[in-house]
């Protein structure tokens, strides 16, 4: 496929056929993954895969966190009891959870979060190409201390997490800004 085909074909997906995703695709993911740009050449990243009962585990977890009204900051601007839950129970429906690491480093945050995207984005379009769907996960970070401990990950920071699998809908694109809101040209001659 064509790079502006998965660009254009990409969408999130949260619905996923009951079918594993061979273990070839998904390494075939990380290492698009690793080779994103990142700042100085950090690669601040690591990629944990998560399948079964413990993917399961990490969606109860979210679940049982909201239920237990522990998500209270952003839960009041953003309602996040639903977007906890639905995010969960699409964990829970995809055949893969890829957990998204960078090191506990305060000094490097903006740049590493900003190669977790670079990744991230690569791992999604990539997944389009193989025909897989994707879902970039920002909810799992209410829940971050106890997935972190849950997969032996403490040392490391979860920021992110990527369902993957086999999509079981096909979306229509959402509505985008015009290139007219978004580009602004200043042109000294």
């Amino acid at each position: 496929m064509e790079l502006q085909n998965a660009i254009d074909e990409r969408r999130s997906i949260r619905r996923f056929k009951n079918k594993d995703v061979e273990n070839h695709l998904i390494e075939s993911l990380i290492d698009c993954a690793r080779k994103a740009p990142s700042a100085k050449n950090r690669q601040p990243w690591k990629f944990l895969i998560v399948k079964g009962k413990i993917k399961d585990e990490i969606a109860n977890i979210m679940i049982n966190q909201v239920n237990e009204s522990k998500i209270d900051l952003e839960k009041k601007l953003y309602n996040a009891n639903n977007s906890v839950t639905a995010t969960a129970n699409t964990i829970k429906e995809a055949p893969v959870l890829i957990l998204v690491f960078r090191p506990k480093e305060e000094n490097w945050l903006v740049t590493d979060l900003l190669s977790l995207g670079a990744s991230i984005e690569h791992i999604c379009l990539k997944a389009v190409d193989l025909g897989l769907g994707s879902l970039w996960i920002r909810d799992i970070i209410y829940t971050k201390d106890l997935i972190e401990k849950l997969v032996g990950q403490q040392q490391m920071e979860l920021n992110s997490a990527i369902a993957i699998g086999y999509q079981d809908e096909y979306p229509k694109p959402r509505p985008r800004k015009e290139l007219e809101e978004v580009l602004e040209w200043h042109i000294n001659e």
